[in-house]
């Protein structure tokens, strides 16, 4: 059985741990590999290769370091397929998802190979007589990432490309579950020159996680996952005076407005609520449709299209929807389409039963969609993560605001409409941090920053874009005078540089 190493100190490091975890096929229920439990000795060797390498990285120039991240993005076109097969081997989304997400993670390797522009400082000549001031953006040192099963390569190129371009070095946990992209990223960074040290991967569960929160020298912590887990690392690490940016879960509307085209909406609710079986933070899972003729006609369309989506192994090229990550997931899935039954909403499809071949021994569901979802209903308020969608009924736009605004996640809302003064006021009054119209997935390109509210985000940063940027370095402003001669006599008020 293959045993994935660690990535410390730039080359492949085979683990001594005894504790090692099982790596699945989702497709077969079969196992793979395992991944090791780092000792904490190979916690204390991964920060040791960061911290030893942050010197000399942080002083190599911010051209350099757009070339090295530049000959990465090449490699990672080059070999775009071979990680997308990585990825749907092990999380068990179809190829042609693992390839857009893959696509969506070398975006933000483009936007940090243009650093030497994006670290350009601001400057302002003669503040005060003869004073000049400027201001610097400087790295902050060692920083570690914990990343989600669900996107294993395009989450943490959300953060560490960011990292590492503006001078810090990197340490990345990924998910056990989906543990050899990473590996695979760290030896397309090797190739592309980065020197050993700055990019490290170690494997584990909890605890490697709280040794990495507590080592005071890791000086900042970038996490995606559940909002209990995003909560614990938010106040762990910021108690340790780490900075923390902690992205949580989600529980993303889609609000279909009179006058929406129908038929576009149903066909964007599909890939949104089903694709990748329902396992992203950004999938819509309520629909509210305002009005009942909306509602009936939405259902009916959404009802027909669920009859034609093909489930099958993520490598099966006519698959539209894969199996989910493991059987207890798949389990927990499956008891809330019983919850909803026993809440009273209404089973319109239901995917426990029917879809693919039953015979197959991997993690396989099918959609369910359910409508008449009230308030109270746990469908409607728990984040399932899975191929569920409930259909909420809305007489106005005030009520379909009302509903999204009283939730405690703010991840990502929008809204279907022709109507543009619909879409200005949704807009500005939805309580989300990312917002769509007439788009189903509002997930920000490379240089704006993705990020939610309410409970979806604890710290200040959302990542990638200008904002990560933010998060990985800490702002120096500097004043300068070269007087002509020296002053007269010591001054003791405050200077006004007048």
């Amino acid at each position: 059985m293959k045993r994935i190493p660690h990535f410390i100190g730039g080359s492949a490091a085979d683990s001594t741990a005894d504790k090692v975890l099982a790596v699945m096929n989702p497709a077969t229920g079969e196992q793979t590999a395992s991944v090791p439990v780092a000792t904490p000795e190979e916690i204390e060797s991964a920060v040791s290769a960061a911290r030893n390498a942050f010197p000399a990285w942080s002083e190599t120039t911010p051209i350099k370091r757009a070339r090295i991240m530049f000959r990465f993005r090449e490699l990672l076109e080059a070999n775009q397929e071979t990680l997308a097969r990585l990825i749907t081997s092990e999380h068990g989304k179809v190829l042609s998802d693992a390839m857009g997400e893959v696509t969506r993670g070398l975006e933000v390797v483009e936007y940090v190979t243009g650093i030497p522009h994006i670290l350009t400082g601001l400057a302002s000549e003669n503040v005060g007589t003869g004073v000049d001031s400027y201001g610097l953006r400087y790295p902050l040192g060692v920083c570690a990432g914990i990343s989600p099963f669900n996107f294993p390569a395009m989450v943490p190129m959300w953060m560490f490309p960011v990292a590492i371009a503006c001078g810090n070095t990197f340490i990345l946990k990924p998910s056990e579950k989906t543990p050899s992209a990473a590996l695979y990223i760290a030896e397309l960074l090797a190739q592309a020159g980065l020197p050993a040290g700055v990019f490290n991967v170690v494997h584990g569960d909890k605890s490697c996680v709280d040794q990495l929160l507590d080592h005071p020298d890791v000086k900042a912590v970038s996490f995606v996952g559940s909002t209990p887990v995003a909560e614990y690392i938010y106040a762990r690490a910021s108690g340790n005076g780490k900075r923390v940016q902690a992205l949580g879960g989600a529980k993303n509307h889609m609000v279909i407005m009179p006058g929406a085209d129908i038929d576009e909406a149903a066909d964007a609710l599909m890939g949104a609520a089903y694709g990748s079986a329902g396992e992203r933070c950004m999938a819509v899972s309520v629909a509210v449709a305002v009005g009942d003729q909306v509602a009936d006609t939405l259902v009916a369309a959404l009802k027909s299209r669920i009859k034609d989506l093909k489930i099958g192994p993520g490598i099966q090229a006519d698959a539209d929807m894969g199996p989910l990550i493991s059987r207890q997931h798949r389990d927990k899935v499956t008891s809330y389409v019983g919850i909803g039954q026993s809440e009273g909403a209404d089973l319109v499809v239901d995917g426990r039963s029917g879809f693919g071949d039953e015979t197959q021994s991997g993690y396989f569901l099918g959609p369910s969609l359910f409508d008449g979802v009230s308030d109270g209903m746990r469908i409607l308020n728990e984040e399932i993560f899975g191929p569920v969608l409930g259909i909420v009924r809305r007489s106005s736009l005030d009520e379909a605001l009302d509903l999204i605004n009283a939730h405690e996640y703010g991840n990502g809302a929008v809204i279907y409409t022709p109507d543009g003064e619909e879409a200005r006021r949704f807009t500005r009054e939805v309580a989300a941090g990312m917002v769509g119209v007439n788009v189903p997935i509002p997930v920000p390109v490379a240089y704006h920053s993705f990020g939610g509210w309410k409970r979806s985000l604890f710290g200040d940063h959302h990542m990638h874009g200008a904002e990560g940027v933010r998060f990985y370095t800490r702002l120096k402003t500097i004043s300068t005078r070269w007087p002509k001669s020296r002053s007269a006599a010591s001054q003791y008020a405050m200077p006004t540089l007048e």
